[in-house]
């Protein structure tokens, strides 16, 4: 679901030229999630090979990966570990809304409503685990670090941040800010333009770069009011937050005090959640990480990333070995540029 902080955060367009040689942690669920929902066919069919397997997530992560990576942008993908019981709820919620999306997708099908069947489409989309493992598996043949986190991939991206084994974590949620993350970037494209969800347009986009610092100084709150004004405008683990506090109501209050305890009690907390918000404020707070991790970019496995998208899922072998090429030229460009410098 996310934070919902658009409206009261502000960002600053960056060029992807900001990021090079740059560690940039990415959510990978997060990303992947994005593949499914946009990388489809006009009906809102996703991109399969010959024996009905899904690839559109192996489609966007290569072409995605690629591109940064000849743009010599570092990149370390981290994955969710075991959910956390608070969030159980929130996933049974999504899994209620895709069971209704699948049967308005049958009904959008039969009709022949190509845009409803796109919408609904997009809406019943899921990340399965054999696509997690696949994107691994991908990941690993280019020789892009993989963590695997303890529990929420955004927590662990922070932590890493936060350490300064990372610059900034890439995502589409501002759910890292309130794990503490010193830096985010949304939009992580080089693309200028990128589909909505659910929409048959595309939207211009550019990266967007945020600091908690600046979101901290510009609310003119503490990190823990962070975390709490997420909670009133609903998380995860505070689905809805509270009934008739939006972003700005939830802010005024927020700033009235820094007493959470009052906070919570103005906001009449226990009459919209079941949890008690010392719960909900602690998980967050103290989301398990791990410092068990090793960040080493190897060599691509060419061959290993042939077998997997050539052979196994009928990728073009043209198209993979001119991504591949592309990257070795942009990196002989980068050492000459820099052996010029000295010359």
């Amino acid at each position: 679901m996310g934070v919902s902080l658009s409206k009261i955060v502000h960002s600053k367009e960056i060029s992807i030229r900001e990021l090079q040689d740059k560690v940039v942690i990415i959510d990978g669920m997060n990303m992947l999630y994005q593949f499914v929902t946009t990388i489809r066919q006009q009906d809102g069919t996703p991109l399969k090979d010959s024996k009905g397997n899904i690839t559109s997530h192996l489609t966007g992560l290569f072409s995605r990966c690629t591109k940064f990576m000849a743009k010599n942008l570092k990149l370390v993908f981290v994955f969710d570990g075991e959910m956390p019981l608070l969030k159980t709820k929130e996933r049974l919620r999504r899994e209620k809304l895709k069971t209704k999306a699948v049967q308005a997708l049958k009904t959008a099908t039969e009709a022949k409503n190509v845009e409803d069947m796109k919408k609904y489409a997009a809406q019943s989309a899921k990340v399965t685990k054999e696509m997690v493992e696949e994107s691994k598996e991908l990941l690993e043949a280019l020789g892009i670090p993989v963590i695997q986190a303890p529990s929420e991939g955004e927590a662990q991206a922070a932590h890493m941040v936060r350490k300064g084994d990372g610059y900034v974590v890439a995502s589409q949620d501002y759910d890292c800010l309130i794990y503490g993350a010193p830096r985010m970037v949304k939009n992580l494209s080089l693309s200028l333009k990128r589909k909505k969800i659910n929409a048959l347009r595309y939207s211009s986009l550019s990266p967007e770069l945020l600091t908690l610092q600046d979101v901290l100084e510009e609310l003119e709150i503490s990190l823990d009011q962070l975390r709490t004004l997420a909670m009133l405008i609903g998380t995860d683990f505070s689905i809805g937050g509270v009934k008739g506090l939006g972003p700005k109501k939830s802010l005024q209050l927020v700033k009235e005090t820094s007493d959470l305890k009052t906070i919570f009690s103005k906001a009449e907390w226990n009459k919209h959640q079941e949890a008690s918000w010392e719960e909900v404020y602690d998980i967050i707070a103290h989301m398990p990480v791990t410092d068990e991790y090793t960040l080493e970019w190897k060599d691509i496995n060419v061959k290993k990333v042939e077998e997997l998208l050539v052979k196994k899922h009928e990728f073009s072998p043209t198209r993979i070995e001119h991504a591949l090429e592309e990257i070795e030229q942009e990196r002989k460009k980068g050492r000459q540029t820099g052996l010029d410098a000295f010359m």
